[in-house]
């Protein structure tokens, strides 16, 4: 008995479109095989109409752990490779879905600086260290949104950081509002954030000399020394 064969265009009704240049230069954007099947997952999900799929609906197409799935998703955001975006349907309800634009863009558009983007890519591990866990996909998206929305260098946003650390407020908000503040009169280097924040505690620590705590700051001292 023949067995039955398989219409070709039921084949290639059901396809999923890659791009050549993913899997021919994935490499070069320091993704990994797994990282590279969740984006195709992504994009099979997205032809189904789920543009905002679970980590454990990703690991159930795959064989890997809903908490491995989760970190990776975590890594591209991270990586600028996927972005969250909100979207409002007829109804006005707002939902979030993943983008691949950021990826596309990398693909497409080889006119990026390699060190500036190494530059950036060090910002989220001197965060997470700071923070002492993950950042948030929301956390990597305002960081991201400081880099290119923003304009702001990954220099100076480092050093928002530092001061927020140094203040006793270690937040996203307030390292929002130290930025802003800066932008707001002009600082747009780490040496002019460094004389403002001088100057700052300066005034801070002769008006609270007698009445602040104590408290070890001995590894901000460098940045206000000069030490990136």
């Amino acid at each position: 008995m023949m067995a039955k064969s398989i219409p070709i265009q039921h084949i290639f009704l059901n396809q999923v479109p890659i791009p050549a240049k993913l899997l021919s230069e994935y490499h070069t954007l320091g993704l990994n095989e797994q990282e590279v099947m969740v984006i195709i997952q992504l994009l099979h999900f997205s032809q189904l109409n789920n543009d905002f799929p679970t980590p454990n609906e990703i690991a159930n197409q795959m064989t890997i752990e809903e908490k491995e799935a989760a970190q990776i998703l975590r890594k591209l955001i991270q990586k600028n490779i996927l972005a969250i975006e909100q979207q409002e349907n007829e109804q006005h309800i707002l939902s979030e879905t993943y983008s691949l634009s950021p990826l596309f863009e990398k693909l497409y558009q080889p006119n990026n600086n390699d060190s500036q983007e190494s530059t950036d890519g060090s910002i989220f591990i001197l965060f997470e260290q700071e923070f002492g866990r993950p950042l948030s996909p929301f956390e990597i998206e305002m960081i991201n949104g400081w880099l290119d929305e923003d304009q702001i260098e990954a220099s100076l946003i480092k050093a928002g950081l530092r001061e927020s650390v140094l203040m006793g407020k270690l937040n996203f908000k307030y390292i929002d509002r130290i930025l802003r503040e800066w932008k707001k009169k002009g600082i747009h280097t780490v040496e002019q954030a460094r004389n403002a924040s001088k100057n700052f505690h300066h005034r801070q620590s002769s008006k609270q000399q007698s009445t602040t705590k104590k408290r070890d700051t001995s590894i901000y001292y460098n940045w206000l020394e000069g030490e990136d």
